[in-house]
């Protein structure tokens, strides 16, 4: 319980330093943010969260129904592969879409060559560097947020309600509108926040197209501007963001909590399509397959190629390399380890304050990376000076910024931001160890201590491997905390995509970025294997669902 309370202390810390710092700033900078940099970007958010969140939920809803309901060309291919898109991080996708959308690049010149146009500015072609463009993007890299806990949910409904409906008469669209829709509007609902809480914490995509979001606004009043305060204050505005989109969530989940026979159900066999519905329905599920993961990922492997071929690997990649896996395995190892203490904190302790306690854990995943970065420099930064103040006194020589210098804050920022995460994964492992295992350990004489090592922990084994690589992954595609606390000249694979995108030169970051693809898939693969497992001998088997690993963060 101690244990839980000092990372729960450590989750709440930023939060903490963000309010310290917003409180340091002159008493005119809030009337410019309100007057100059809020308006605009609250309404730009905004615009860009409803937008991502029409898109995600009709693809994501969309495309699920499809699959689990009925059989079709490619059927049980889109299956999985309607997860891709999650292998592909946010800026990535925009970092290559500017370059596949530009006038002169591969779409616009293949029309031009087809119409016959010579002119690069003969053709009018829609500006992708607009928030209709972040919009349509985001929206097609964030639906599998929406797909994999709708299709979860429509496998599982009953299917006697459907042909209840259908024998009374009622179509297809009608069915999926009144019988299946609402009963799948808490996984529509939690995987709609998830998505936008992604849209949200987006800053690459949304500033190379043109876009000035809270995220973007406090980075560049950070970054740019060199005003912590000014930033702080934008984050808290924020941050009144976050706590309203997870209370919509939760509100919009009231009164719609269904609960099926505790009997083994009938499995409900997918209805075959007719011809023209059937390549529809293929064309409908291949598209956002297109758009957020063959478009972009053939783009990086083509540029990559070709960078090798003209220059061959670049200098500083095995660089690029070693920071970006130490820094994640060491937030991983460290997480882990917390997710560990925290889960045995739910499962054990009995007192009154252990699910708040657990539940605040979770908060660093509800709270964008710009604005747990910008909380964590106070504290951070006054125990930094501590430790070398405190060097001189001892020693009289300078050591600087310790903490801030080793990585140690980037990789703690990793930790806050994924703890959720790594909690969920052992949570779902732990949930799934029955008691009476602990009753037979301790009516023979074992210790809780070694009851958790030769019992609990190798049947968590595979709970542990799907957290760590899951938090592993996300660390090492997170782009705005790395942005922010990395120290000085410490290059990462997400911040040199970033830094090449920015210079226009995508052809150097090319690399780089499918690495980063690449990394993405294997979650992906975890996901896909572990999610859609069907038959008897699935059924039996226990497992382990990575996406449980993400459900508790709003």
């Amino acid at each position: 319980m101690i244990a839980s309370g000092v990372i729960v202390a450590g989750v709440a810390t930023p939060i903490l330093g963000l309010a310290w710092y917003a409180s340091k700033g002159s008493g005119d900078l809030w009337p410019h943010l309100i007057g100059s940099i809020l308006p605009r970007a609250l309404q730009t958010t905004v615009l860009l969260l409803l937008g991502v969140g029409a898109i995600v939920s009709t693809v994501g809803v969309g495309t699920a129904w499809l699959v689990a309901s009925y059989r079709f060309p490619g059927r049980k291919l889109f299956e999985w592969a309607l997860l891709l898109p999650l292998a592909v991080p946010t800026y990535i996708i925009a970092y290559a879409y500017l370059d596949v959308m530009h006038p002169v690049g591969p779409v616009q010149s293949g029309i031009r060559s087809i119409l016959g146009i010579t002119d690069p500015r003969g053709l009018w072609f829609p500006e992708i560097r607009s928030l209709g463009g972040a919009i349509f993007l985001l929206g097609f890299v964030l639906y599998p947020y929406v797909y994999l806990p709708a299709r979860a949910l429509f496998m599982m409904q009953s299917p006697s309600m459907v042909e209840v409906a259908r024998t009374l008469g009622s179509s297809r669209a009608r069915v999926f509108r009144r019988v299946a829709l609402p009963l799948a509007r808490p996984a529509i609902a939690v995987g709609t926040s998830l998505a936008l809480m992604e849209a949200l914490n987006d800053i690459g995509a949304s500033e190379f197209l043109g876009v000035r979001t809270l995220t973007v606004a406090i980075y560049t009043t950070w970054v740019t501007r060199s005003s912590i305060e000014g930033a702080s204050q934008i984050a808290l505005v924020m941050l009144v963001m976050v706590l309203l989109l997870v209370t919509l969530e939760r509100r919009g989940r009231v009164r719609q909590r269904f609960v099926g026979r505790a009997a083994r159900q009938r499995v409900a066999v997918a209805q075959p399509l007719g011809r023209g519905a059937g390549i529809g329905a293929s064309i409908a599920c291949a598209l956002p397959i297109l758009i957020g993961f063959v478009v972009p990922a053939s783009y990086l492997l083509d540029h990559a190629v070709r960078r090798l071929a003209a220059h061959g690997i670049p200098d500083a990649l095995p660089g690029w390399i070693l920071n970006t896996v130490s820094a994640a395995a060491g937030a991983t190892m460290v997480a882990v380890v917390a997710g560990l203490v925290v889960g045995y904190t739910a499962r054990f302790a009995r007192h009154p304050a252990t699910p708040f306690l657990v539940r605040l854990t979770s908060l660093g995943y509800a709270v964008p990376g710009t604005v747990l970065a910008a909380g964590m420099l106070m504290p951070f930064a006054g125990l930094d000076n501590l430790i070398a103040d405190g060097w001189r006194t001892v020693t009289g020589d300078r050591i600087g910024l310790v903490l801030s210098q080793t990585g140690i804050v980037l990789i703690i920022g990793y930790v806050i931001r994924f703890l959720a995460v790594s909690t969920g994964g052992i949570e779902a492992g732990l949930t799934k160890i029955p008691p009476s295992l602990d009753m037979a350990a301790r009516s023979l004489g074992s210790r809780p201590a070694r009851t958790v090592a030769t019992v609990h922990i190798p049947l968590l084994r595979p709970a542990i491997a799907a957290a760590s690589l899951l938090v592993f992954v996300d660390c090492m595609k997170e782009l705005p905390l790395t942005l922010l606390l990395r120290p000085f000249n410490f290059e990462t694979l997400s911040t040199t995509v970033y830094a090449e995108a920015a210079r226009g030169t995508y052809e150097d970051g090319a690399i780089a970025a499918l690495m980063i693809v690449v990394a993405g898939l294997v979650p992906v693969v975890l996901l896909a294997r572990t999610s859609f497992r069907e038959g008897p001998k699935a059924s039996r088997r226990p497992r382990i669902d990575p996406i449980e690993a993400v459900a508790p963060a709003v």
